[in-house]
């Protein structure tokens, strides 16, 4: 959230004392807690052992400057640029500003109460929805009082769902959380004997957590639990509240039939309506069962379909409820905090690391972070802020998009692109007499790096034949008249090519102009002699010297982004920078909409720091006759923001643009000045007659070869299962390369010597295994994965997604050969 200090003092009802009114973009609570600097207000709580009244001036150096007080500060006039909003109850307007905060965010909300489970159930939702919704979750257990505003606060319109923690310990708590969480959907996860101290009985409990569901329309709950469900049901019976159950005894919303319990997991059946489908869950004991089953209940309510569901519940992952600290090796002290990375869990991480006192030296090992509902350059920015603020004195950064934010950080640092990466750098000798905190997103494995795993040798390659791109480049421009210029896009590692090699031979194949996403591709290509005009498509403020530095052209989409950039621009004395204004024709990203341009074009009459050297939009669907009518809406529309742009004195010569790729083969009528080039180059074209050559081809080899007697099993959980003897080969390639492990169990197939061979078993992360039986295949051989055999649209259309995502999808510890032929 971000909110005016004056905004601020309107919601909680305060009196605002000072003179400053600037953006506030981070609540604090804990004086111990990292700040952002000017940025930053600070409720000043009193409890029973502490008074945040008394950490005003330390936070104050600190270059906190805004505050919520009980009582106005003695030296108060000694502050200037410091803002004070003198309230009655600092922790009642904490939760003013939450109920705000709340009231703002307009998708789903989903909140949690019960006794046990809260949140390993909101852990699991997050894990499965992970990849497909972005999702903000309370960090932690942040369910109390002052943990749900902390976590009402994080939430943002990027979010399209929200789930929230809410727990009490005695009466009259749940109707304070209520005001402030107000779910729209509402899980009772069971009721028990916790914090029963302060209640009468168990009946009473329940009906205080209810409260939690006051103007929910939907509750979900267990109908095996004899009180929540009589309770929900005199409760709520006549309030229109979908009451929606699961029971593995009754009729219900949801059944449950066939509970197996095996070594290591759990499988039951589940019925939903007419459908039903067999799950499973990597646990045994009856607590995650019921959790899971919750889970389940809440996807099928939110229009999953049960098939949908059941790979993400196989692979429900242990929830870590707290941090580990260990003794490390060469004197160093371990906090093992993997599998979980948020921003809102880091600083927690951080506050701990802070409190620990062993060593000096304190080393930050992180992933990537996902979900932030941030672009990478604010996430990673501000992630940069907090170590400065805590004083970490070595960073190491591990993930494709911490790699290529690289340049936010200060200091001692090391980047790497993936675990593998850092392991094949990693030396005991490199550590001693430190700290050092590892935070990792669960899919990077940092249990690898906690264990000193020693690095595989990969025999795993991505070829690409340049030769195929210079082919597709001539077929468009055979497209598009001599007069239209060309903008090959190379951002996201240009397709998962490498950005470099690609831009090398596009500049030498004299097209107009390259784009990327944010500056530091920019900055790689200058470094390596690329003079074309780069396009930067996401420019970031913090990267504004960069762009000026290395003649890097911004694509500028909003007001604020033109003020900055025009303020940074007068600070260097600089004039007739050259800009590219996006326009928001009906995408509905990022660019000005058609009624910001009088004001913006007015704007730009009178400010010559900026040229326009082009005005572009981007088609929502130019690949999909269906919706051609859209199309031509579209670029309807951008026509006539071409004419309010050629009556811009000062901006002559501007070029125009709106095809991608797609809309070069087919919207000719739309080519206007330039058009934009991507995943075409790289042979994906939307015409049936497609006469675009393969560019990569990813392969591997077969490290070994066995025979496995039939009813055996290949693989992870057994279900690579057959009547008869097979041959199976193995091939040092999986999901940590790019395999979908929706390709596992036979779903997918690979290519050797002239046939289709199926996968046997599930993916696993370094390897696949191969059904080969009756083949005459033998180690050594060449596996291809995608290429000329099987075309990456077919991988694509297989797993339901794009080709864009298949080709990006492919790690960077895969080896690039460039071949030219």
């Amino acid at each position: 959230m971000n909110l005016l200090v004056s905004e601020i003092a309107k919601i909680t009802d305060g009196k605002l004392i000072g003179q400053g009114d600037f953006q506030i973009s981070q609540l604090l609570i804990d004086s111990r807690s990292y700040s952002l600097q000017g940025k930053t207000v600070f409720f000043a709580l009193r409890g029973p052992h502490h008074n945040g009244h008394h950490y005003i001036t330390q936070l104050i150096a600190r270059g906190v400057n805004c505050f919520v007080l009980n009582e106005t500060p003695e030296n108060s006039g000694e502050f200037s640029n410091t803002s004070f909003i003198l309230v009655k109850d600092s922790l009642l307007a904490l939760q003013k500003l939450a109920a705000y905060c709340r009231k703002q965010y307009l998708s789903t909300l989903i909140g949690i109460t019960g006794s046990n489970g809260k949140t390993i159930i909101k852990e699991w939702i997050a894990q499965i929805l992970s990849g497909k919704k972005n999702v903000i979750r309370s960090p932690k257990s942040y369910n109390s009082q002052v943990g749900v505003p902390l976590s009402l606060w994080l939430l943002e319109e990027s979010f399209e769902y929200a789930i929230i923690e809410a727990g009490i310990s005695k009466p009259g708590e749940m109707e304070k959380l209520e005001q402030m969480i107000r779910p729209d959907i509402g899980i009772i996860s069971n009721i028990g004997t916790a914090h029963q101290q302060n209640f009468s009985d168990i009946n009473e409990k329940l009906r205080e957590k209810l409260k939690l569901f006051k103007d929910s329309s939907v509750i979900l709950y267990c109908k095996d639990h004899e009180l929540v469900h009589k309770t929900i049901q005199e409760t709520f019976s006549a309030s229109g509240k979908q009451l929606i159950s699961w029971s593995g005894k009754q009729a219900a919303d949801l059944e449950i039939h066939s509970i197996t319990t095996g070594e290591s997991f759990t499988s039951f059946i589940v019925k939903s309506g007419e459908i039903e489908q067999l799950i499973e869950i990597p646990f045994t004991d009856k607590a995650s069962v019921e959790n899971a089953i919750h889970v389940c209940l809440l996807l099928v309510v939110l229009g999953f379909k049960l098939a949908e569901i059941t790979p993400g519940m196989r692979e429900l992952q242990q929830v870590a409820m707290r941090l580990e600290l260990k003794k490390g090796i060469r004197n160093c002290t371990l906090i093992n905090d993997s599998y979980n990375s948020d921003l809102a869990s880091l600083d927690i991480a951080l506050d701990f690391m802070e409190q620990q006192k062993q060593q000096e030296n304190k080393t930050l090992i992180l992933s990537d972070i996902y979900q932030s509902g941030l672009s990478d350059e604010k996430l990673y920015s501000r992630v940069s802020e907090m170590l400065i603020s805590r004083g970490i004195t070595r960073f190491i950064g591990i993930g494709s998009s911490i790699y290529e934010n690289a340049d936010k950080f200060q200091g001692n640092k090391q980047f790497f692109r993936s675990s593998e990466e850092f392991l094949n750098h990693f030396s005991r000798n490199q550590f001693q007499n430190e700290l050092i905190l590892l935070k990792g997103a669960r899919d990077f494995e940092f249990e690898k790096i906690s264990q000193q795993l020693e690095y595989q040798v990969h025999e795993t390659v991505l070829e690409i034949n340049l030769n195929a791109i210079t082919h597709n480049l001539n077929y468009y421009r055979n497209k598009i008249g001599k007069k239209t210029k060309l903008m090959a896009i190379v951002k996201a590692f240009s397709y998962g090519s490498s950005s470099y090699e690609i831009a090398n031979l596009l500049q030498y194949q004299g097209v107009n102009y390259l784009a990327v996403a944010i500056a530091d591709e920019g900055i790689l290509l200058r470094e390596k002699g690329i003079s074309l005009p780069v396009m930067v498509m996401s420019p970031d403020p913090n990267s504004f010297h960069v762009l000026t530095t290395y003649s890097l052209e911004p694509e500028v989409y909003s007001f604020r982004i033109l003020y900055q950039f025009i303020d940074h621009l007068k600070s260097s004395g600089i004039q007739n920078y050259p800009i590219h204004i996006k326009v928001d024709t009906g995408m509905h990203r990022l660019g000005f909409s058609p009624d910001d341009l009088p004001d913006l074009l007015e704007f730009l009459k009178i400010h010559r720091e900026v040229k326009i050297n082009s005005v572009f939009s981007h088609l929502a669907a130019s690949d999909k006759p269906q919706h051609d009518k859209f199309t031509l809406k579209q670029i309807k529309l951008f026509k006539k923001v071409q004419t309010m742009f050629d009556e811009v004195p000062g901006h002559e010569d501007i070029l125009y643009h709106i095809l991608n790729s797609a809309g070069i083969e087919r919207f000719p009528e739309a080519h206007f000045d330039m058009v934009r080039l991507g995943i075409g180059l790289h042979g994906i074209g939307t015409t049936e007659n497609n006469h675009l050559e393969v560019v990569s081809t990813f392969t591997s080899t077969i490290t070994q070869i066995k025979k496995v007697a039939a009813g055996e099993s290949v693989g992870y959980n057994r279900k690579g299962s057959a009547t008869g003897e097979r041959i199976i080969a193995i091939v040092p390639v999986g999901y940590a390369d790019g395999i979908d492990r929706k390709l596992g169990n036979g779903n997918g197939s690979f290519y050797i010597k002239g046939k289709r061979v199926a996968i046997a078993g599930e993916v696993c992360m370094d390897m696949c295994m191969l059904d080969v039986t009756g083949l005459n295949i033998r180690e050594g051989d060449k596996v291809e994965i995608f290429g000329k055999n099987i075309l990456v649209t077919e991988l694509a259309e297989k797993l339901d997604t794009i080709s864009y995502e298949i080709l990006a999808s492919i790690s960077q510890r895969v080896k690039r050969i460039y071949i030219q032929e």
